[in-house]
């Protein structure tokens, strides 16, 4: 989840670092590969990392490795007539011209590979695994350069092989209802996740990392992608009998609640998307959506309800339970030990739903929020139960995302109130569930939580949703905070625990130790009783059956 603002800035925004000295560039790095076999030919940057950009999960002899990565079909912005403006940007933005100047098309499935230059296979380089976010709607390994990434490892003599992985969004990657069930398409962009994955363990020794030392990281999106590939199959993330990943990083996302693949909204997405596309009337409906030419599909699958939209992070396409490969709503399995025993790093960005509350304006009133939530997001909650949840915010000064701003920042009359709930609901405070359950059932798991405020004060925003994609996976803004987690971060990739190479810094205590978060500012850190909202919290706790998306 990842507003397009972000996007834009983020496919504009070059890193670029001197290369030390003593390095020597290749012109043109080369590796083979066994599974498929392959040459894989690539480039080497001013920055000594060698870039092997959009290689196939199955590719021909040889693969010329140096353009880049094709995004797969993207949702924009919604084409539904109802929502005015906003779908007439969809109809512009998802016509095959739009599409092709994203780079964006069926035949996406790659990944993109980033080294020191001049590792050799056999150096057994730790590898750090990046999935993209953007709601599930949208995004690309394209848009993320990992050349800053690496530069900063070995700056820090921590130095790592970095992988971006790319996966079906939107109605190509996460349709449902019960005719996807039934035909065992649920979940795709999982699937794609997972078979990355595999290649990755398959191949990527011969680029010079370790297949026994993958971490996997994500943004929004990417970073439930991180947990759900850790609850995939009941935490079975073995392959040739050698677990797939060791470690997970997840920023800004964990858990989501979410009923199943064939439920009452999933079914509603689909039969949407089927009258949009003219295939009501067919006999069978699937088959009809199969079909169709890529742009009558794209449009169809687009014309429901979008993140960058009046229904905000009421997600229409996300992962949901199927019975195999997501066998149950997430906060269930985390409930049932049924993930992956893995160390992992999750926390989030202090207002993390301001950017969702900015499309909501004529909302001005208790009820208006309560409607919204019953209307949009949680059929399954009683109206007793959302008022309740929303009188836990009671007022902006204390309560109002962006946090800690007193009377000021409050867009609308109610903006700084359902800023907070988004938020709180989607990131925040579902994180603290999800380790309060992960520590009671696996209590030796290792895991690490943090909060962000580096962007306190920033108008309206605050310390906003894919802010840390600016400050630390590009490292733009050269300060304690983006150098201190790149320390901890790569510590962690080295030695699953982000305290081991990090000595210039403060310790950061296990959650479980204390309850206990790292603050990131600016200039300095933190420690931050994980204990704000604890009314919220545990209604949420209480009540978390009732709030599936």
């Amino acid at each position: 989840m990842f507003p397009l603002l972000q996007l834009v800035l983020l496919a504009a925004v070059p890193v670029i670092l001197a290369a030390p000295a003593n390095v020597k560039r290749a012109s043109a790095p080369t590796v083979t590969i066994s599974q498929p076999e392959a040459t894989i030919v690539g480039s080497s940057g001013s920055n000594s990392v060698d870039s092997f950009n959009g290689i196939p999960f199955a590719q021909a002899p040889t693969v010329q490795a140096t353009g880049s990565a094709k995004a797969c079909p993207q949702f924009y912005f919604t084409t539904d007539t109802s929502d005015f403006p906003v779908s007439v940007l969809g109809e512009l933005i998802n016509i095959p011209l739009f599409q092709t100047v994203t780079n964006a098309g069926e035949d996406c499935l790659s990944v993109s590979v980033q080294r020191p230059s001049g590792t050799e296979a056999g150096a057994d380089l730790p590898v750090l695994v990046w999935i993209f976010g953007g709601g599930f709607e949208l995004g690309s390994s394209s848009m993320y350069d990992g050349s800053g990434l690496v530069s900063a490892s070995m700056e820090l003599n921590m130095p790592i092989v970095f992988v971006a992985i790319n996966y079906r969004v939107g109605g190509f990657g996460f349709m449902p209802g019960s005719e996807i069930l039934k035909d065992g398409s649920a979940n795709l962009g999982l699937l794609d996740q997972r078979l990355a994955l595999e290649w990755i363990a398959d191949n990527i020794k011969g680029f010079g990392g370790d297949p026994s030392k993958v971490t996997i990281w994500g943004e929004s999106a990417g970073s439930i992608s991180v947990f759900d590939q850790m609850a995939l199959y009941d935490g079975d993330h073995t392959y040739n009998g050698s677990p797939l990943f060791r470690a997970g990083i997840m920023n800004s996302g964990n858990v989501v609640p979410a009923d199943r693949v064939d439920g009452a909204k999933g079914q509603a997405i689909y039969d949407t998307v089927v009258e949009s596309a003219g295939c009501g009337s067919a006999t069978d409906t699937l088959e009809c959506l199969r079909g169709l030419d890529y742009t009558t599909f794209l449009n169809a699958a687009n014309s429901v309800p979008g993140l960058l939209s009046y229904h905000s992070v009421a997600l229409s396409y996300l992962p949901r339970p199927d019975g195999t490969v997501l066998t149950d709503s997430p906060e269930n399995l985390v409930m049932n030990g049924k993930y992956a025993s893995v160390p992992f790093i999750v926390g989030d960005q202090e207002d993390e739903g301001t950017i969702f509350a900015l499309f909501q304006s004529n909302i001005s009133t208790t009820d208006q929020i309560v409607d919204y939530l019953q209307d949009l997001f949680f059929a399954d909650a009683s109206r007793a139960q959302l008022e309740e949840l929303v009188a836990t915010y009671p007022d902006t000064t204390t309560d109002g995302s962006p946090f800690r701003t007193s009377i000021f920042n409050n867009w609308y009359p109610q903006y700084k109130r359902l800023a907070a709930i988004l938020g709180d609901l989607t990131f925040t405070i579902t994180r603290r569930a999800f380790l309060t359950l992960a520590q009671k059932v696996k209590p030796d798991v290792p895991f690490w939580s943090y909060l962000s405020s580096y962007d306190y004060g920033t108008p309206i925003l605050g310390t906003f949703h894919g802010s840390d994609l600016l400050q630390v996976f590009y490292g733009l803004l050269p300060n304690y905070a983006s150098r201190s987690i790149h320390s901890y971060y790569f510590s962690f990739v080295y030695d699953l625990d982000p305290n081991s190479r990090a000595s210039s810094y403060m310790d950061w205590p296990q959650w479980s130790a204390n309850q206990t978060l790292m603050n990131f500012f600016n200039n300095r850190a933190a420690l931050l009783a994980d204990d704000f909202r604890q009314d919220t919290f545990d209604f949420i706790l209480a009540n978390v059956a009732s709030f599936h998306i």
